[in-house]
């Protein structure tokens, strides 16, 4: 089965809550991401006036979404239901988000745990750690390809 992205709709931002409340690693709460600022009108307001915001389909199910940060050149978030990890979704969703984000950048980055799967997800996708930060983060870069 391949994957699906599409870009988020209106329609999406309680899906992307629920995936981004289920994931195991770097879990946060609903109230947690909105001490953080994160909220239904902050997503809302990105789907509504960007086109940063991304969906993953597998199997005909929504199953994971991405944020570019099209501002800062990063990526803001991106996960995945637990239950379909392995299956190309994450791969998908970052080719999707470089794609855009490599459109105004010759170098991208993205923040993660040093010790989580995400970071070596991260490094078999060709990114490179270039900073420590507090506790375990890292900051992650990604150079577009010379052409």
């Amino acid at each position: 089965m391949s994957v699906k992205i599409r870009a988020a709709t209106v329609d999406d931002v309680d899906l992307i809550f629920d995936i981004r409340t289920s994931v195991k690693e770097n879990h946060l709460s609903k109230q947690e991401l909105t001490e953080l600022g994160i909220t239904h009108e902050a997503i809302l307001a990105l789907i509504e006036n960007t086109s940063s915001v991304w969906m993953a389909e597998f199997e005909q199910q929504c199953c994971g979404f991405a944020i570019a940060d099209q501002e800062e050149g990063s990526v803001f978030a991106m996960f995945v239901y637990p239950e379909v990890e392995g299956n190309g979704v994450g791969k998908a969703l970052l080719e999707k988000v470089e794609h855009i984000l490599f459109e105004d950048f010759s170098e991208i980055w993205l923040e993660t745990d040093r010790h989580s799967r995400a970071f070596s997800f991260y490094v078999h996708q060709g990114w490179h750690m270039q900073a420590d930060l507090v506790q375990n983060d890292v900051k992650m870069v990604k150079r577009r390809a010379r052409e």
